[in-house]
């Protein structure tokens, strides 16, 4: 017998792709979405539009205004600081945590990841792809329930930003150096040496997502 096929499967759809648009920048910071032309535009009932659009309002992906009206986020210099701050000290505690626990076997699986991470840094969307495997499998090694909780749903929301500096050959370079020394210092078991490079790490990634934004116009002080 054949697998019923998943509920909601046109709303998830129409998720994916207004969520694709909203990380590519298709629709802009401070653009309204405006549901019959969207519903129109992507050939579907307002009512899968609509579950898609409530689940993109809970990521903070879209933003419900007081009239009703729903409208992509505008980028804030302070919101995108607080959340790389608060990103860099779970990235620093679940480092310093697989130091402790890691095993064999989750080294080599780390030193997989970041052997197909450099395989593919020339590329923007792999070497984004193997650079984010890597820091959920070290949250996953550190084995921290709640640590591991808050860094996806933050992880949810970097991803709107990580374009920025992803699309630069020179950032990507210097985030494949940084991965190699972070799965040294984890192998090596050097938690103070893991979690300072595990900080140091988001905190560059946090100051390039600013100077790019800021740099393209498109973020509010």
């Amino acid at each position: 017998m054949a697998d019923p096929q998943p509920r909601n499967t046109g709303a998830h759809l129409v998720y994916s792709e207004l969520k694709r648009r909203i990380l590519s920048l298709e629709l802009k910071p401070g653009e309204r979405i405006y549901e019959p032309a969207m519903a129109t535009e992507l050939r579907v009932s307002r009512t899968p539009l609509r579950e898609a659009i409530r689940r993109l309002i809970s990521e903070s992906l879209l933003e419900q205004q007081a009239t009703g009206g729903v409208l992509v986020p505008v980028l804030d210099e302070t919101a995108i600081s607080e959340l790389y701050d608060v990103r860099a000290a779970l990235e620093s505690l679940m480092a310093r945590e697989a130091c402790a626990k890691a095993a064999v076997e989750d080294i080599e699986k780390l030193q997989g990841i970041l052997e197909r991470n450099a395989a593919m840094v020339g590329f923007a969307d792999e070497a984004m792809k193997y650079g984010v495997k890597l820091h959920a499998t070290i949250a996953a090694i550190a084995g921290n329930s709640w640590a591991q909780r808050f860094h996806d749903q933050i992880s949810s929301q970097v991803e709107r930003y990580r374009h920025f500096t992803n699309n630069s050959p020179d950032r990507r370079e210097e985030a494949l150096a940084d991965h190699r020394v972070l799965v040294e210092a984890i192998a090596s078991k050097k938690p103070d040496k893991a979690a300072k490079i595990a900080f140091d790490h988001v905190i560059a990634a946090r100051d390039e997502t600013l100077r790019a934004i800021s740099g393209a116009g498109l973020v509010n002080e």
